[in-house]
């Protein structure tokens, strides 16, 4: 016997509600809805026709929009105003009335112009066209789950899952995880390299030769000639210098030839197999307007799901002669109910939060673009916002957010940075911006070196090392400048 600590499953189904996109959200509440009969969901169209004859108040303007108000809370397991618990015509009585207040409270909140019904009805033919098929990160996930790693470990698992492409490469580093999370950078590690024993072979790499190497070790070839140049001579291999490999191996240079063919047969993408075949649709989860000199930030509520509890079961329960146990069944699945839609409205509020945040830390960016974004750990949204670090992961995996400068990840806007010549912090997405910048404009017959770029970056007030200018440039796909010269 041991003890060991477990989610409830109601929390386990809040964090995947604040984790999911909207298509997945929408996956979700189908499942949800089929399992619990109470539930139901109303068309926006039919939401707006009853609101026409019983709307007779607004949320009160003291009331916190993250919150339904106050006078309209409702548990079917407490007692009100001296009622026994099983007065169920005051419970539903009240139940008609929370159902309302989410009715208003989604219109109200609901800011984007609905959709015209042509385009309404075109929108849906896209959404019923897509095929929903397993992605590497679901991929991923699910053996997360199947393993033995602790609480502490899965969660720092789906937050390095978070940063694996769709090709199977780890794109930030594990320090900057462990700045963007607190987490320290050695638990990071331990879990990486558990991922990295996860299937497709190669997955969780941060390199082309550490994916390499990975499948050679998956295969127990480490003291293979195809291990040994890619461990020591990866950069001479792309080059094709076979004699050179040869001599600092002391091997034949046709052993060295059929070691690279038999190299070249290892899947340098190993996330491949998981692309969709399809076109894939972004649907953003928060929108940034211009107002004057302001920014508006606004959720799509149009794709979340409007769920209530059906009035049919208030007749049901209002019957002399329901039964003590369907009394207690229709209970449960209210109570359940309820937290569904409490879930779906703390996942949409927490998001915005953070799109808020992002909005007012990123101003630059929204007016100027990427040059001006500035460096932002999740720890300092989640302080700002009054969450925990993985509660922002959670929330901004796989969303999207639609500014003025274009539609981004949001978690395109967590990035470490550097400090300038002023002190102020510059994102290091800004300085691959730069880097790019200088490259594209430089003279194709005497390209810029690593030192050169360091030297012009220099002049800009940025201050980095040419390894670091060596290693973004590598990021960028931007080969050395002794190839990159045009005779």
């Amino acid at each position: 016997m041991a003890l060991s600590q477990v989610l409830a499953p109601q929390l386990q189904q809040s964090l995947a509600i604040l984790q999911a996109p909207s298509l997945e959200l929408k996956a979700l509440v189908e499942q949800e809805l089929q399992q619990n009969p109470v539930l139901e969901e109303s068309p926006v169209t039919d939401m707006e026709q009853e609101e026409k004859g019983q709307r007779t108040n607004d949320v009160p303007e003291s009331a916190d929009p993250a919150e339904p108000p106050a006078d309209v809370k409702f548990d079917p397991a407490t007692e009100t105003n001296n009622e026994p618990v099983d007065d169920f015509q005051a419970e539903f009585e009240r139940l008609v009335q929370l159902d309302q207040e989410w009715r208003d409270h989604f219109t109200q909140t609901n800011i984007p112009m609905r959709a015209s019904e042509e385009d309404e009805e075109k929108r849906q033919f896209m959404m019923d066209s897509l095929v929903a098929e397993t992605s590497l990160q679901e991929y991923l996930l699910e053996q997360v789950r199947m393993s033995d790693m602790s609480e502490e470990q899965r969660a720092i698992a789906e937050m390095i899952v978070g940063n694996i492409d769709d090709y199977g490469y780890l794109k930030a580093s594990v320090e900057e995880m462990s700045a963007g999370t607190g987490i320290e950078a050695a638990k990071i590690e331990t879990v990486l390299k558990v991922i990295q024993n996860f299937h497709p072979a190669g997955v969780g790499a941060r390199d082309l030769r550490e994916c390499l190497m990975l499948q050679l070790e998956r295969a127990e070839l480490q003291k293979s000639l195809e291990y040994r140049i890619i461990s020591d001579f990866m950069e001479a291999l792309g080059k094709r210098r076979f004699p050179e490999i040869a001599r600092g191996l002391g091997a034949d240079v046709e052993d060295v030839q059929e070691a690279a063919e038999r190299i070249g047969r290892l899947e340098p993408r190993p996330g491949r197999a998981y692309l969709p075949d399809n076109q894939q649709y972004i649907t953003p989860e928060v929108f940034v307007n211009r107002m004057g000199d302001d920014f508006i930030v606004t959720t799509n509520n149009e794709q979340v799901p409007h769920l209530r509890i059906s009035n049919a079961y208030k007749d049901l329960m209002a019957r002399a002669d329901s039964s003590p146990e369907v009394r207690e069944y229709i209970r449960d699945k209210i109570r359940a109910g309820k937290f569904l839609i409490k879930s779906i409205h703390l996942r949409q509020q927490t998001i915005l939060n953070i799109g808020k945040e992002i909005v007012m830390r990123q101003r630059e960016f929204m007016d100027k673009g990427v040059a001006f974004l500035k460096p932002l750990t999740m720890v300092q949204v989640a302080e700002a916002v009054g969450v925990h670090e993985t509660t922002v992961s959670r929330a901004v995996s796989a969303k999207y957010i639609d500014t003025p400068q274009g539609v981004f990840e949001m978690k395109y806007f967590f990035t470490s940075g550097i400090k300038t010549a002023t002190g102020e912090g510059l994102s290091n997405t800004s300085v691959k911006e730069f880097i790019g910048e200088l490259v594209k404009k430089e003279n194709p017959g005497k390209p810029l070196s690593d030192e050169e770029i360091v030297k012009l970056l220099r002049e800009k007030g940025i201050v980095i090392a040419r390894r670091t200018v060596a290693k973004y440039r590598s990021e960028l796909n931007i080969l050395p400048s002794n190839l990159r010269k045009v005779y």
